[in-house]
């Protein structure tokens, strides 16, 4: 009792910052003794807490789990209002891009405004010509989000992976939409 100052003990019999003895009853080889912090800890037994990350009451179903997708959609709905109301095609109102400010080449974002501002009042006609990407970036936005509200509500967490060979899909494919939109015969893909 002298030799070791007034500590927690775990369960296991070790004391609170030590690690377990790992060698088996007869002294040789490791035994299956959970460390402090391990699966069997005595942290989990008692509070529940199991490092993971829905916390200790488990997945968040019902009401509770919407809170994240619908402050998500309270924001872009939040954007796409301001957008609507404030009209990009009037000068003054937004920042220039830069890169056609400087260089005259429209990147895969320009006309994007200009496609929401479209896209809220009901022209998809407009909305595609300024961003056709963009445009069905919108679309292809509200079923994922379809998607994470009904997983959410289901206390069931969204993973989207993608494998790297879509990734280089998209880069390819927005390098060819920004080379065809600032070629003549693509203007018709210019905002």
């Amino acid at each position: 009792m002298g030799d070791h100052p007034a500590r927690p003990a775990f369960e296991d019999g070790t004391l609170a910052g030590e690690s377990p003895q790992l060698t088996g009853p007869s002294g040789e080889g490791s035994s299956q003794v959970p460390g402090p912090h391990g699966p069997g800890s005595v942290l989990k037994r008692r509070t529940g807490w199991g490092g993971s990350r829905t916390g200790p009451e488990g997945p968040r179903k019902g009401w509770k789990g919407l809170a994240t997708p619908l402050g998500i959609l309270a924001a872009v709905a939040g954007a796409f209002a301001y957008v609507g109301t404030v009209d990009p095609n009037e000068p003054g109102h937004y920042p220039v891009c830069p890169l056609l400010k400087l260089t005259g080449t429209y990147c895969p974002g320009c006309g994007g405004l200009r496609s929401a501002h479209s896209f809220v009042h009901g022209d998809l006609g407009a909305a595609f010509s300024a961003n056709a990407v963009a445009t069905t970036g919108y679309f292809l936005f509200a079923v994922v989000w379809v998607l994470w509200l009904v997983r959410a509500w289901r206390g069931q967490p969204l993973r989207i992976r993608l494998a790297p060979a879509w990734w280089w899909g998209i880069g390819a494919l927005l390098l060819v939409f920004t080379v065809v939109r600032n070629l003549p015969f693509g203007s018709a893909l210019a905002p």
